[in-house]
């Protein structure tokens, strides 16, 4: 492995690490803080129901209910995590949400993701389970 495959090796376990923890305290503890922490202005959001800001997310996670974000595939490349995960409380139902989060200096920059009602795989035509 050369210098640069080891520093981008740590890179994306540094960034992994980063958006595990930040997610676990804002979402799962309810921590704005961890908005100081871990997040960094400006946040872009290319989530199609909520604007750029991190002013959002202070607004939003006070009055989310039951809410529980279960990653199941995680992958890093360069300043870029990938998360695929079941999240309960973010909509009617349950669903399958991709997460990807860029990252710079360490904190969360910009984010984007895509959402999909879970159907469980009894009922899917594969019989393969989303997630």
């Amino acid at each position: 492995m050369t210098v640069t495959q080891h520093h981008e090796a740590d890179r994306a376990r540094d960034n992994t690490a980063t958006v595990l923890t930040a997610m676990r305290e804002l979402f799962g503890e309810k921590d704005l803080t961890a908005l100081d922490r871990y997040w960094a202005e400006p946040y872009v959001q290319h989530s199609p129901g909520m604007p750029s800001g991190l002013d959002t997310l202070r607004a939003v996670v006070p009055d989310l209910r039951g809410f529980r974000w279960e990653p199941q595939r995680i992958a890093a490349q360069g300043d870029l995590v990938f998360t695929h995960s079941v999240v309960h409380g973010w909509a009617p139902g349950p669903v399958a949400i991709v997460d990807i989060f860029r990252l710079e200096n360490g904190r969360i920059v910009e984010h984007w993701d895509v959402v999909q009602d879970l159907v469980p795989p009894e009922e899917t035509v594969s019989g393969n389970p989303m997630v």
